[in-house]
């Protein structure tokens, strides 16, 4: 019998070891929900793989380039259609310029996801669009759930298949041809 009780707790020791999931919430326009999100981003030391239906907040496109200028991949998602407005590429073309990878999907009537994993362990989703009215406007909400990489895998996996029917985001071409116009 005692060893049987030492079985058990050495089974029940990586239970105990591993940090139980950490639950933060953010809100606006009060600000908190920005703040949230600009924290997460930040946090990241490896990846970030982010979906979005509105991709416009300069503050979000320039966290994006800071965490890819860490080192930090950086791999994002947007609807196609609601991003076709000089706010949304002008954000695109920053990103993209600076080793951010980013793909178009029009696979949906809408591609509603506001999603980012974060480190294959983070998630951050909520109603909350990455643009400026999200942050000063609507009323919106962001969930951030750290430490919990078995809905990381699941959203990431979601996040793959998105990815998977996405297309790529040609900013170097875009320039190259109004350059070409140009002259």
């Amino acid at each position: 019998m005692p060893t049987f009780r030492l079985l058990l707790l050495l089974l029940a020791i990586p239970a105990l070891s591993q940090a139980a999931p950490q639950v933060e919430v953010g809100f606006s326009p009060e600000g908190s929900a920005r703040a949230l999100v600009l924290q997460t981003i930040g946090s990241a030391k490896h990846s970030i793989h982010m979906l979005a239906y509105a991709f416009q907040a300069p503050d979000i496109a320039q966290a994006l380039v800071d965490a890819s200028r860490r080192g930090v991949r950086v791999q994002v998602v947007v609807d196609k259609q609601r991003n076709l407005g000089a706010v949304s590429r002008a954000a695109m073309d920053l990103v993209t310029r600076q080793g951010v990878e980013l793909r178009t999907n029009d696979r949906y009537h809408l591609h509603h996801d506001k999603t980012f994993i974060v480190d294959e362990h983070t998630v951050e989703t909520g109603s909350f669009n990455f643009a400026v009215s999200a942050e000063t406007v609507n009323s919106e909400n962001v969930l951030v759930l750290r430490n919990a990489p078995e809905v990381a895998r699941q959203y990431l996996a979601h996040w793959q298949s998105r990815w998977d029917q996405g297309e790529a985001y040609p900013a170097r071409e875009r320039q190259e041809d109004s350059a070409s116009r140009r002259e």
